[in-house]
């Protein structure tokens, strides 16, 4: 007898999700045989209309059936229909789990995931830092190897937003030292290739502090290893210093009447809320004449690279900052 009808794995992260994928399905398999159990479907003309005879075709040899659905985000909401219908009244003895690989899933999957006593599962790592860093730690603890203090910290600074590779990373790891082995910030350090990205307040913070080599090290993190252009580096910036602005002389002093002026969480307008306090309204106002410079700049007022441009803007921000 399956667990659940249905379980739908869904995240934008293509190692994460793959991840959730492989432990699921081995989880459902258990002691089983897969090769019996599981239907799974992965080319790109299959159809929804083949995922729901394969779970109303009665089991051979087993118990019961698993059927995988991959890359079901390109479907449209209509061509989902036979599946909606079909957890009206799902086989009791067939598993469905779709892979959604990002976007929103349509309303009326949702509702009839939830109405059949199906799961929905987010596969991406948490963004706040305190669930991030819990996260991690289960990672670790599962991990074939052991790691010391000094290494882990060197893994996640150097992955940044860029988890869905610890998976990998930590089974290049196994393979190359063993299982159980304790390892060194020195011993991973070879293994750890290209820097990852960075959360885009990391920037604003090194700013913030006026930490010119901070603001420079994550500017190039989000450039390469986010790949993110530098107009939309300029639009969290301008977005980061305009809440500044609205504060500046508005008399609010305290986070809750900040957010609600904002239109934000209280925690990122009480940031806000302190760093207005600790510049002052010149400080302010220069930061916003260099974003708009620099915004003329990225757009062709100069012969700059763009790349040039905004590492300038960066470093001009922090020092306003910096001399404050």
């Amino acid at each position: 007898m399956a667990d659940a009808p249905i379980h739908l794995l869904n995240g934008n992260d293509a190692a994460l999700l793959s991840e959730a994928m492989s432990a699921l399905v081995e989880r459902l398999v258990g002691d089983g045989d897969k090769t019996l159990l599981v239907d799974d479907h992965t080319t790109e003309d299959y159809k929804v209309e083949h995922v729901v005879d394969a779970a109303r075709t009665l089991p051979f040899l087993t118990d019961r059936r698993i059927i995988v659905a991959r890359g079901a985000e390109r479907f449209t909401a209509d061509e989902l229909g036979p599946l909606v219908s079909y957890l009206d009244d799902p086989s009791p003895t067939s598993t469905i789990i779709v892979e959604w690989g990002g976007g929103r899933v349509p309303k009326k999957l949702t509702d009839a995931i939830k109405a059949s006593g199906g799961v929905k599962i987010a596969t991406a790592a948490p963004q706040q830092a305190r669930a991030l860093q819990s996260w991690l730690d289960d990672r670790w603890a599962d991990s074939a190897v052991s790691l010391e203090p000094r290494a882990k910290r060197a893994i996640a600074e150097h992955l940044g937003e860029d988890v869905g590779r610890l998976g990998g990373l930590l089974a290049v790891l196994e393979s190359a030292f063993g299982v159980g082995v304790q390892l060194s910030a020195e011993d991973v350090e070879p293994f750890l290739g290209q820097s990852g990205s960075a959360p885009p307040w990391d920037l604003t913070d090194a700013l913030d502090k006026g930490d010119i080599t901070a603001a420079l090290h994550v500017l190039a993190r989000l450039l390469d290893g986010g790949e993110r252009h530098p107009l939309q580096i300029m639009a969290s910036l301008h977005s980061h210093y305009e809440r500044m602005l609205k504060l500046d002389g508005s008399g609010v002093r305290d986070e809750e009447t900040a957010a609600e002026l904002l239109g934000i969480k209280s925690f990122p307008a009480k940031k806000a809320l302190m760093q207005t306090r600790r510049l002052g309204s010149e400080p302010i106002a220069k930061a916003i004449v260099l974003l708009g410079t620099a915004d003329m700049d990225l757009k062709g007022n100069t012969g700059l690279d763009p790349r040039t441009v905004i590492e300038v803007l960066v470093a001009r921000l922090a020092q306003v900052s910096k001399r404050r």
